[in-house]
């Protein structure tokens, strides 16, 4: 992990920059799925949590080949707005005494990740496009999707959940 500022003065810095915060943002979910899949008690939400848990870890071998192929190692640079999303999340999962209530928040914190994952994703996308790495913008693209899917997921998901968290107390 890289404890000092880069000299971001090009377009491909940038986009390495991001990669390895994506990396970084990743890493940090793969600890927190498996504490939101303990907390959560609606079938639904953990089967959910549970299949997102495996693509992000394909998520992060897409990323470690992307960032070996444009640096020629991997790095990570530590994503600030995802460690922020998830301690909320953790704030939710130890404040809700409602298991109905819970499951709304988890879905709630869950989909905020997705959301910064899918502008995060969308971004780097573009860039590689425009630096001419297409090969990586198609990979890319395949976790961008996998975003979109899992968030709509967690939507219908959240039907069932925020009903019952309604009718909670």
């Amino acid at each position: 992990m890289k404890f000092f500022s880069a000299n971001l003065d090009s377009l491909k810095k940038l986009y390495v920059d991001q990669l390895q915060q994506l990396h970084s943002a990743e890493m940090q979910i793969t600890e927190a799925l498996p504490k939101m899949i303990d907390a959560a008690t609606e079938p639904a939400l953990k089967q959910a949590l549970q299949t997102h848990l495996r693509e992000t870890q394909g998520h992060i071998s897409r990323l470690n080949q992307i960032l070996d192929l444009a640096e020629g190692a991997v790095d990570s640079k530590k994503c600030k707005g995802v460690a922020a999303l998830i301690t909320e999340g953790e704030d939710i999962i130890k404040d809700a005494v409602d298991e109905s209530v819970r499951d709304a928040g988890i879905i709630a914190a869950a989909q905020r990740v997705e959301h910064y994952e899918i502008a995060a994703y969308g971004t780097v996308r573009t860039f590689a496009e425009i630096l001419g790495e297409d090969g990586q913008a198609d990979i890319l693209e395949q976790t961008l999707e996998e975003e979109k899917n899992a968030d709509a997921i967690l939507t219908r998901v959240s039907d069932m959940a925020n009903t019952r968290a309604n009718k909670a107390a």
